[in-house]
C-alpha cells in the first residue's frame, strides 16, 4: 500500500474525504438542505456518505465506525428509522450518538464516516 495520503474534494478549509492505506476518513457530513425534517435530513447525509465512499473507492457496506452528531437527541428515534433502513444488514458498524450545536442552525445532523477501502 502507499504511504501517500489522497486527498478527495479538496477545499482552502477543509478535504471531503482522506484515504491513507487503505482508509478512507470522510469529513463531516450536513444536510445540503436545512429546511427538511430529520428524517429528511438524514437521508440526504446518507446519501452523501455513499457518494463520498464510492469516489474514494468504497461503500457503505464496509464502514469501520460512525459519528453522529444530533441537534436534538429526541429526534434519535426518527434518525434511527432512517439509518436502520440505509445500513447494509449484517454490517452495522460501531456507532456513537451525541446531541451537539451544529455550525448551522437549520442542520439537525452531521455525520462522520471512516471505512475501508476494497
Amino acid at each position: 500500500m502507499s504511504h501517500e495520503i489522497q486527498r478527495i474534494g479538496m477545499a482552502a478549509r477543509y478535504s471531503e474525504a482522506a484515504v491513507f492505506n487503505g482508509v478512507v476518513y470522510l469529513a463531516g457530513m450536513v444536510p445540503e438542505r436545512g429546511d427538511t425534517d430529520i428524517a429528511g435530513q438524514t437521508a440526504d447525509v446518507l446519501a452523501q456518505v455513499e457518494q463520498r465512499l464510492r469516489e474514494a473507492g468504497s461503500d457503505k457496506s464496509r464502514i469501520l465506525r460512525t459519528q453522529i452528531y444530533l441537534t436534538d437527541i429526541r429526534e434519535i428515534g426518527a434518525m434511527n428509522a432512517v439509518w436502520d433502513a440505509w445500513v447494509v444488514p449484517g454490517t452495522a458498524p460501531p456507532r456513537a450518538t451525541v446531541q451537539a450545536a451544529l455550525a448551522d442552525p437549520a442542520w439537525k445532523i452531521e455525520i462522520v464516516v471512516t471505512a475501508a477501502q476494497g
